[in-house]
């Protein structure tokens, strides 16, 4: 008797050892994050139209293919007192600089060369000559892939044009690049983030000389999406946070102890491998004078799941002091991929506009770019500004018009069909006062 109990119990640790790691990869994905929301999903995202009037402009011309706009923002590039935007064409391997004639339309001037899938752009004086540089952040290839494809490159503004140097090669692929003096020598040092694909970090570059800079590793981790610097804890240098996205879902902070050394946090672990962590900035939304941050999720280029999942949406980690952060789910927009902040409304406080990319796009009445009301307390009242274009991955808010109002800037990546709702480069004017 004894013989067939210890087979029966081989057998059944043998169901376990198989049943339970198909059990936790089929439960995994359907998972909300630790703690619980309020909120409950019912499919695609639609809430009320915008009270809020906004005019929706195309940028540019019309791409022939479904378009793939990696990055926009909103600045002065020619520093000639009226705002411009400055987009990341992945489709084109090119940046796109735009210029608003008189008449109210947009002059495309394209720039830069050899940028193969160019993630994000960075506009900075960084040799300190009195006009705006752009680094960028070279992908090397849109799709996974863990060769050494990824560049940063430096386009340095001459007066006339912009000379391309490549400060960082050898690398997998780069996703952000950011700028500030970390080890206080007076000079503009840089965070990158290595993406990858299984394998990747995450570095800032030591600024040396002139397009000199040396390399040290913070984190080895695939999937950085995010490197932003602030100063989270007060002490008056900058801090470094990142958005890890790929093996492990995480949020990191490096607190900066001087002379180049810095101590390494993790804030938060998302229990859901498959979130979808999609962008990260830093932001004082409450105005209590330090920095928080405001994280998407939304990220589902994985095939199975491009549908907008129940824990999508938008959180605000709230720094409450000595390196804690709270966190509350403002939003559960599917697919959100991008936020920016602005006061919408001229109430002052700080709004919030999202951009979605995987909000059930085959539907024509789900939202595809919506801002949230702030109440003056950071409680939020959500507003559908636009249904199209679909597959909105970026995000910025600025005056472009020079009317006093913040408008919207957003860029599509169309990548899964159905092509429905195409659109590159997309403004809406904001026409507050203008009811």
């Amino acid at each position: 008797m004894s013989s067939i109990a210890s087979h029966r119990r081989v057998l059944l640790l043998g169901i376990l050892v198989v049943a339970l790691p198909i059990v936790t990869w089929l439960a995994t994905p359907r998972l909300p994050a630790l703690g619980s929301f309020r909120d409950q999903f019912s499919g695609g995202s639609i809430f009320p139209a915008s009270q809020l009037p906004f005019d929706r402009q195309s940028i540019g011309t019309s791409p022939e293919l479904p378009p793939w706009i990696s990055h926009v923002q909103i600045v002065d590039l020619d520093q000639d007192g009226e705002a411009d935007i400055l987009a990341c064409d992945a489709l084109s391997h090119r940046l796109l600089w735009y210029r608003r004639n008189v008449d109210g339309t947009w002059k495309e001037t394209p720039l830069g060369t050899e940028l193969a899938t160019p993630a994000h752009a960075t506009v900075v004086d960084l040799d300190a000559d009195n006009d705006l540089d752009i680094l960028v952040a070279v992908l090397g290839n849109a799709f996974p892939d863990d060769s050494h494809v990824g560049r940063v490159v430096l386009l340095e503004n001459n007066g006339t044009g912009y000379d391309r140097h490549v400060l960082l090669e050898g690398t997998r692929r780069i996703a952000d690049i950011q700028a500030g003096d970390l080890d206080g020598d007076g000079d503009l040092d840089l965070t990158v983030a290595e993406f990858g694909y299984a394998r990747g970090r995450v570095l800032w570059l030591e600024n040396q000389g002139p397009r000199q800079f040396r390399e040290h590793e913070l984190l080895y981790a695939p999937g950085t999406i995010n490197v932003p610097m602030a100063d989270f804890d007060g002490d008056g240098d900058l801090d470094i946070a990142a958005n890890v996205t790929q093996d492990d879902e995480e949020l990191w902070l490096f607190e900066n102890l001087g002379k180049g050394q810095f101590h390494r946090r993790l804030i938060h672990k998302w229990l859901n491998f498959d979130v979808g962590g999609s962008g990260m900035i830093p932001s004082d939304l409450d105005g209590d004078g330090d920095f928080d941050l405001l994280v998407t999720v939304g990220d589902n280029l994985e095939y199975a799941y491009t549908f907008p999942q129940p824990y999508h949406g938008c959180f605000w980690f709230e720094n409450i002091g000595e390196w804690n952060f709270k966190r509350h789910r403002l939003s559960n927009l599917g697919g959100t991929h991008a936020v920016a902040v602005a006061d919408l409304d001229g109430d002052g406080d700080n709004d919030l506009v999202l951009a979605s990319m995987f909000n059930e796009w085959y539907r024509d009445d789900t939202a595809s770019l919506a801002w949230l009301e702030n109440d003056g307390k950071q409680g939020f009242r959500k507003w559908q500004i636009d249904s199209k274009p679909t597959h909105l991955v970026t995000v910025a808010v600025g005056d472009i018009n020079g009317d006093g109002h913040p408008d919207i800037v957003a860029g599509g990546w169309h990548v899964i069909p159905p092509y429905r709702r195409l659109g590159a480069v997309t403004a809406w004017t904001n026409k507050n006062g203008q009811r």
